[in-house]
């Protein structure tokens, strides 16, 4: 029997004990409205603008299932609490397709059935065009707010010059992520000769020069070997890029590939027997492990603000909640910033009192998460989440500090490095309008 299905019979228990040990505070600390003996009123709607189809949609499929557990962690623990009773929450998802323009039109029709919460991660540059956008409705239509909640879309000027009042981000962006991966190549003196290879947009462009300037910093004595860009999601076979880095003599590749464009790559590269470490952004996720199987070990590392063997018992109880909910081996991806985030946003509105966007949106700035393993904070300077980062390398499951595997592959990652939130705070430029 699998370690998490034993700890499963007391994951009910353990997961309402975490979450009433946990606490938020905000700059503002007079407690929030409470609604004790009051009926359940209207659900309050969240968007999901995500690609549901297309080439990520297993990445959509994953945020769908992560969403969907914070929503029935919410409502199981009371809803938001008004004075006019209490409010359920509702999840509405939207297929973007992975298109820009499919996820613009969705936004619209979100805005015409008057849905205030816009939730979207997969794809900074869906991200950057979504923002804009609420931007301008937001000021076009003071009655209709919207307010963006991202959870994975990257790219660091979304915090810094391109910020907005309307969008919060609750993960680590690129230059957080690198920062933290850096700490780990400035260690390993094996590595002389690096390739980098990224999808051929934003995000994959700030990877690749964050990668040049922290190698610069800490260990100019590496070689960048290849600097190459790919269509994202478009390439079907990266069998003539692994053949471009075995050439090019690489004992290190970084990447910041992520869905199936990660997927396929460490396939390719598993089939051709390349003997080189991937240090990638998502390597633990959406079936990676399985694709390198015992080539991936020693050879992947990966950054996340957490993972299934982080250890502690209101971790394991958190994990062991998510797999009871989602059994199947190939739904074994807990993204904890994305449940977080549910979370966070239902403390922010019952400290408001309201589902008002822009009062939400003040009680979001400051406000602080502790679940008993993962403290966070929402900087009001830009509205970038702040909290732990974690560098694992992938091992086989069994091993010490790897109790738990990756979606059945018998394959998982051991914590390298382990930052805490105020180490991995990056200064910013953003100067943020408010209305």
């Amino acid at each position: 029997m699998a370690m998490w299905q034993r700890t499963a019979a007391l994951a009910l228990t353990a997961i309402s004990m975490a979450m009433a040990a946990a606490s938020v505070t905000h700059a503002a600390t007079a407690p929030g409205p409470t609604a004790a003996g009051k009926s359940t009123g209207t659900p309050i709607q969240l968007a999901l603008i995500e690609g549901m189809s297309g080439p990520f949609a297993n990445a959509g499929a994953a945020v769908e299932r992560n969403l969907r557990f914070g929503v029935e962690q919410v409502n199981a623990h009371g809803g938001v609490k008004f004075a006019d009773g209490i409010h359920p929450f509702e999840l509405v998802v939207l297929d973007s397709k992975g298109s820009t323009e499919e996820a613009l039109t969705q936004l619209r029709a979100a805005a015409d059935r008057h849905i205030g919460y816009i939730l979207q991660g997969n794809g900074s540059a869906v991200a950057a065009a979504l923002i804009g956008a609420i931007d301008k409705q937001n000021s076009r239509e003071p009655d209709n707010r919207e307010l963006f909640l991202n959870y994975s879309a990257d790219d660091p000027a979304l915090t810094n010059a391109d910020c907005s009042f309307w969008h919060f981000r609750f993960d680590a962006h690129a230059g957080m992520r690198m920062a933290a991966l850096a700490d780990v190549i400035e260690r390993d003196k094996a590595v002389k000769r690096v390739y980098l290879l990224n999808q051929d947009y934003s995000f994959g462009h700030d990877v690749s020069s964050l990668a040049r300037s922290s190698l610069a910093s800490r260990r100019p004595d590496i070689a960048v070997v290849g600097d190459e860009f790919h269509p994202i999601g478009r390439v079907k076979d990266f069998a003539p890029y692994i053949a471009k880095i075995r050439a090019s003599g690489a004992d290190a590749v970084i990447t910041g590939n992520w869905g199936n464009d990660l997927t396929l790559l460490v396939k390719a590269a598993r089939e051709q027997g390349l003997d080189t470490k991937f240090y990638t952004f998502y390597g633990n996720s959406l079936g990676a492990p399985a694709a390198l199987g015992d080539a991936g070990v020693g050879h992947v590392i990966a950054v996340a603000e957490w993972h299934p063997n982080v250890g502690g018992r209101a971790s394991d109880a958190w994990y062991a909640a998510f797999r009871a909910r989602f059994p199947a081996a190939q739904d074994d991806y807990l993204v904890l910033r994305i449940p977080l985030m549910v979370e966070t946003l239902a403390a922010a509105m019952n400290r408001a009192g309201s589902a008002d966007p822009t009062a939400v949106a003040r009680a979001l700035e400051g406000i602080r998460f502790e679940n008993g393993f993962h403290a966070s904070w929402m900087r009001p300077d830009d509205h970038q989440l702040i909290q732990p980062l974690y560098v694992m390398q992938m091992t086989k499951a069994g091993t010490p500090g790897v109790p738990f595997d990756n979606e059945g592959s018998g394959y998982g990652f051991r914590t390298v490095l382990a930052l805490p939130a105020e180490r991995t705070t990056l200064p910013t430029v953003c100067r943020m309008r408010r209305p």
